[in-house]
């Protein structure tokens, strides 16, 4: 079996009130396909990342490139349409987010216990859907983006790409509000033993897999999961 490569992110394995993962490429797994086939592929292994964070219910989105944002609990479907960022306060739900080259950006509220998943490329970016998913945040559960930590994934930046659309993400979620804004800073272009890449390998490629749940009280004091 492959040793599958997660990689986690410093600021979020400092709060106590998330777990998260970042799965990245698949060694020798061969993805040169389309994007739904790759997928397939990738499922099985990604399974297995799933399956670290217990039994929760995996929620994804449809990812269009849009800036429209879901709350999603147990009862919402697997995959909601039309949209590309999650936000819940459901312990019970994994949220899911899929990239090769754009930015999974995570957002977690560990005041009000609420976290958000955000799928931001190019497109996604310039309507700025960091800050749709922080304004549905604030409505649906109270959010005070002051109290938001914000962590971005890797993403394609330049020289390998045109536009440094993380940058752009990190002055929209100050002009929010959030103050703390973490960036990986790698380059899903420059690494291709790493990262998927769609712009590098002309579409015919995988997805890393974002994932962000809230933990939970184990109920029989098994601490938390």
């Amino acid at each position: 079996m492959i040793d599958l490569p997660v990689e986690h992110f410093h600021a979020l394995d400092t709060l106590e009130s998330v777990v998260h993962g970042f799965v990245l490429r698949v060694p020798g797994l061969d993805v040169r396909t389309d994007r739904e086939a790759a997928l397939r592929r990738l499922d099985a292994f990604h399974e297995l990342a799933r399956r670290n964070f217990g039994p929760r219910q995996v929620r994804l989105a449809e990812q269009i490139h849009g800036n429209s944002v879901a709350v999603v609990t147990v009862d919402s479907p697997a995959k909601t349409a039309g949209v590309d960022g999650l936000i819940t306060c459901d312990p019970d739900v994994l949220l899911g987010i899929h990239v090769a080259d754009c930015c999974a950006i995570f957002l977690v509220d560990p005041k009000q216990q609420v976290i958000g998943l955000v799928h931001s490329g190019k497109k996604g970016t310039a309507l700025n859907i960091v800050g749709a998913a922080l304004k549905a945040m604030s409505t649906e559960f109270g959010t005070d983006p002051h109290q938001v930590i914000a962590q971005l994934s890797p993403c394609i930046r330049p020289p390998h790409y045109e536009v440094d659309f993380a940058a752009d993400i990190i002055q929209d979620l100050k002009r929010s509000g959030v103050n703390s804004v973490f960036d990986s800073g790698e380059n899903t272009g420059a690494d291709l033993g790493k990262f998927y890449s769609y712009r590098m390998e002309r579409g015919r490629t995988g997805r890393m897999l974002a994932l962000l749940a809230l933990k939970r009280e184990a109920t029989g004091g098994g601490g938390r999961t």
